[in-house]
């Protein structure tokens, strides 16, 4: 069951919380795809900042943000004007004009990082960037098991598959180190997928680190 089931998704509630938290009886749909839109523009204007997971709180009129980053710097910005560019892009993506009048008060959070080495998104982002600069596949999974494991993860397990190398036949990869049990549900796995764009097609990344009790 554990491996046909996202491992963050079997765990909430004993182990992690909903990344969205509202309740909206009326507008579902449209504050579900608001929710939706806001990750994939702020995943991708603060990649460089090491994004990792954006969680969303609702109540009447206000909207909060917390943002785990690696490099908090980058999105603070001297004097916190990083932020303040931030909220300003938000209401843009929600196509609200910030004014006097305006109804939605936005209000942003930004949490660091502390291991990036433990974090799985993390991990295959950096791990499919390398396969798009067509670093060989072994040694980046060797690397960056080494250095989870280094950073105190009980268990990580990597899996590549597709046209790995630019083979003209897809193939599974797979490393393995320490222990990784899915269907331990008290057990804090992290999971991420993430594709690499190659020049000779998708390759697809697969992290999960058993971080333990941490």
């Amino acid at each position: 069951m554990g491996q046909k089931v996202n491992p963050r998704l079997i765990r909430l509630g004993p182990v992690y919380n909903w990344s969205s938290r509202w309740f909206d009886d009326k507008r579902y749909k449209e504050t579900l795809l608001e929710d939706r839109k806001i990750r994939l523009a702020l995943m991708e204007k603060l990649k460089i900042a090491g994004i990792s997971e954006v969680q969303i709180e609702r109540s009447i009129n206000s909207l909060r943000l917390t943002i785990y980053v690696s490099r908090p710097g980058i999105v603070i910005g001297r004097g916190g004007s990083g932020l303040e560019d931030l909220k300003k892009f938000i209401y843009g993506v929600l196509d609200v004009k910030k004014n006097k009048g305006s109804l939605l008060k936005i209000d942003t959070r930004i949490e660091a990082i502390k291991e990036p080495n433990l974090d799985a998104h993390l991990v295959a982002s950096n791990i499919a960037d390398q396969l798009i600069k067509r670093l060989p596949h072994r040694r980046v999974m060797v690397q960056a098991v080494g250095k989870i494991m280094a950073a105190g993860a009980k268990g990580v397990r990597i899996v590549i598959s597709g046209r790995v190398g630019g083979a003209e036949i897809g193939r599974r990869e797979k490393m393995q180190q320490g222990t990784v049990p899915l269907s331990t549900i008290r057990e804090r796995i992290q999971f991420a997928s993430v594709p690499a764009l190659t020049k000779k097609g998708y390759i697809g990344v697969k992290v999960w680190i058993n971080r333990g009790d941490k």
